[in-house]
């Protein structure tokens, strides 16, 4: 066998024995380099480890990491429910729309998935037990809205594919994630209020604490949460800022909020948070880093120019192709996280995507909107192990909703497969580069 092959082969090998992504990567990229090129190569695994990381833009992940954290502790998204509970009042299918609401509006915050998750989760739950929602339909309705922070701007997943695609604009990706976000948001809506009406949950049972509210006070109080996206993006609009110092805009204003507007936030926790936040993004950075020596070693090596001309040769119906693209991407996102997937595909699938002149801001909100599913569905499912440790149950339980949700944003997924113009509109627009 060829030593791409001996690569892969090991990679598969190591990720099937349970080592972590991070080491199976930069294990096999040394089998790969040992294999094919030579044992004095593996003395620039420093240097591509090192190149991996040194990015500016790569600043803003753990930037809004720690924004995520900051507004999850600040209070916020009792807020917001509050004021959504307050303003839809007691119907079938009320809370399942609260749930779905504040996900998407915290996912404008964090850009995370997993927090947004736990931030909604810890708030929603008990009051959708008590108004007769079942734990398993909850938990998993909580997880697939949570996994639109992936696609609502700022999205850590777009900040690295604007990383991995060269010549793609990061403001443009982000304008492009939005309508997706809100329809795939809309897509888990319908089927949550039929099904929310089919069993008679929540049947004009009042929300408890919901009387003693009123719009208008909720609303006062809401008002920071609310206020968080319209300045990231509203800066980013304007050209006040980068989307990297928007980032640390965000975590300023995430800690002005917690200290002086909520006051739920103190230097004590700020500081636990901090170091949180290091904790979560050292995850991630050296999984970026480590990446880099599997990268650099599939380059040498042609492995990923072999892989990409063996997609193409599979058909030449771009259409067709895309479809199995995307399928292979679903069954990733349901065993990878997001930040492994691009790693690992995309020096793939660029060469795919250039070939058959597929949009890269397009094809990325694809990607982003098929990562997204994988994180509600098992049986890795991050968003939901999140959901499920909230809610004590256990992750098999949630299956058939899960499917259910599935079904729901694949049909999301298909229609800006279909019409490009949901994704790209917006950033047309606002001027920016899509081409």
């Amino acid at each position: 066998m060829s030593p791409d092959v001996w690569m892969i082969l090991a990679f598969a090998g190591l990720l099937i024995a349970g080592v972590p992504v991070a080491f199976s990567l930069a294990l096999s990229g040394a089998v790969g380099i040992v294999l094919g090129l030579s044992p004095d190569m593996l003395a620039t695994m420093g240097t591509n480890t090192y190149n991996s990381i040194a990015k500016y833009p790569l600043i803003a992940i753990p930037l809004f990491i720690l924004t995520g954290l900051i507004f999850e502790r600040s209070g916020v998204a009792l807020r917001l429910v509050r004021f959504a509970q307050a303003l839809i009042g007691p119907r079938h299918g009320g809370l399942a729309l609260v749930a779905v609401l504040v996900c998407m509006i915290m996912g404008g915050m964090s850009g995370s998935g997993p927090a947004d998750a736990a931030a909604v989760a810890m708030v929603m739950l008990p009051s959708m037990t008590k108004a007769g929602y079942p734990k398993p339909f909850s938990a998993t309705l909580i997880a697939a809205s949570a996994s639109t922070a992936i696609l609502i701007p700022p999205s850590v997943a777009l900040i690295l594919y604007s990383i991995v695609v060269p010549g793609v604009d990061l403001r443009a990706l982000f304008a492009a994630g939005l309508f997706p976000g809100i329809l795939a948001g809309l897509a888990l809506l319908v089927p949550a209020m039929l099904v929310s009406k089919r069993y008679g949950w929540e049947g004009g049972t009042p929300i408890e604490g919901a009387e003693r509210l009123s719009v208008r006070s909720t609303f006062k109080q809401a008002i920071p949460a609310l206020f968080a996206p319209v300045l990231i993006l509203g800066g980013l609009r304007s050209g006040l800022f980068t989307p990297t110092e928007a980032a640390v805009v965000a975590v300023a204003y995430g800690v002005i909020v917690g200290l002086f507007l909520t006051r739920e936030l103190s230097l004590r926790d700020l500081w636990e948070l901090l170091g949180e936040a290091a904790i979560i993004s050292g995850v991630v950075m050296l999984i970026i880093a480590l990446a880099g020596i599997f990268a650099w070693a599939g380059t040498m090596l042609g492995t990923f120019r072999h892989l990409a001309e063996w997609i193409i040769s599979l058909t030449d119906n771009g259409v067709l192709l895309l479809i199995l693209v995307m399928l292979a991407v679903l069954v990733a996102g349901m065993l990878l996280d997001a930040i492994s997937i691009y790693l690992i595909m995309m020096p793939i699938l660029i060469p795919v995507m250039q070939h058959f002149e597929w949009n890269p801001v397009w094809f990325g909100i694809l990607l982003a909107m098929n990562i997204a599913i994988g994180q509600f569905t098992p049986p890795v499912a991050v968003n939901l192990m999140v959901t499920t440790e909230v809610a004590k149950i256990r992750l098999e339980q949630t299956i058939g909703w899960a499917l259910l949700f599935v079904v729901a944003m694949g049909c999301a997924l298909a229609l800006v497969a279909i019409f490009p113009a949901i994704a790209l509109w917006l950033p047309r627009v606002l001027g920016y580069n899509v081409d």
